[in-house]
């Protein structure tokens, strides 16, 4: 016995009049307009304690008429030797917490800021934060704080990477005399265009266009709190993180680029279970291997 079916299609019959599309996108455009108004009323969740003492301890100070907060800790006496921090993409200066009291017993001073845009921080709208001038904030600090003489060990972690070379860049071309650089260490940042896959998600923020302010606002606890809570774990939990492997420097390509362009320099590769954010998933790991770096000369 063979069961049959057969389904009759006509385009002729599915089109609506003119005036039935028109009530149609009206309502559609109305829909939308409601669940956006809903949306924006949604509060931010809580800051977590750890957050709130992590701001309580800090300081701001003010860049061109814009709030910049900032984390400073006097480690090591006699050294004249500071450790300069530069957090990631979309985070903030509390990246490091996990390490912040080991680099205090080895360097004299230890300092870190939010970037703007980012932490507590200013977030100026409309306002485009370059990397320029995210490099430029860090020297104004560093010579707000008197700190421009010292021996400066850079320390970044992917976004912060980009402003680690352009601080190096213009230590080189000696533009601004604001700063002394005597190492740079860089974490899992895109390094090399030949080696660096950035997700689709970061090449629309980067563009800026229609769709980045949106997916901005989309980003948040409330729309992946289901999915994907671990990603919150930094600000509500004290647990470990679970994301996927780094995809933005694939290995072996990046490590195998970076040995040829730079034999000279010194890599560290952490075990294979660490991901995208050593400093939070393997912090004593992370901490010694900057450590040995930083003994290495």
């Amino acid at each position: 016995m063979h069961n049959q079916f057969h389904q009759t299609w006509s385009p002729a019959a599915q089109v609506l009049p003119e005036s039935e599309w028109r009530v149609w996108w009206v309502q559609v455009e109305l829909l939308a307009m409601c669940l956006l108004a809903a949306y924006l009323q949604i509060p931010l969740p809580q800051v977590s304690l750890a957050l709130h003492s992590w701001k309580s301890s800090g300081k701001f100070f003010t860049y061109e008429g814009l709030h910049i907060f900032y984390q400073d800790s006097v480690g090591v006496v006699g050294s004249l030797e500071i450790a300069v921090l530069l957090h990631s993409l979309p985070t903030s200066s509390y990246d490091w917490y996990k390490i912040w009291e080991g680099l205090t017993l080895r360097f004299h001073q230890v300092l870190v800021l939010d970037f703007l845009g980012f932490g507590f921080s200013d977030n100026p709208q409309p306002h485009h934060c370059s990397i320029f001038e995210q490099a430029s904030i860090m020297e104004v600090l560093l010579w707000h704080l008197g700190l421009q003489n010292h021996r400066t060990n850079l320390l970044s972690h992917d976004y912060g990477d980009i402003v680690a070379q352009e601080l190096l860049y213009q230590y080189k071309q000696n533009q601004s005399g604001r700063l002394t650089i005597k190492s740079i260490h860089l974490s899992n940042g895109g390094i090399f265009p030949e080696t660096h896959c950035p997700l689709l998600l970061q090449k629309i923020l980067k563009d800026g266009g229609v769709l980045s302010p949106i997916l901005t606002w989309l980003m948040n606890f409330f729309v992946f709190s289901m999915s994907h809570p671990s990603l919150w774990a930094i600000c509500n939990n004290d647990g470990n993180l679970v994301i996927p492997l780094d995809p933005v420097n694939p290995y072996p390509e990046f490590f195998e680029l970076y040995r040829k362009m730079l034999s000279r320099s010194m890599m560290s590769i952490l075990d294979d279970h660490i991901s995208h954010d050593p400093q939070l998933e393997d912090p004593m790991g992370f901490l010694n291997a900057y450590l040995g770096f930083i003994k290495s000369f």
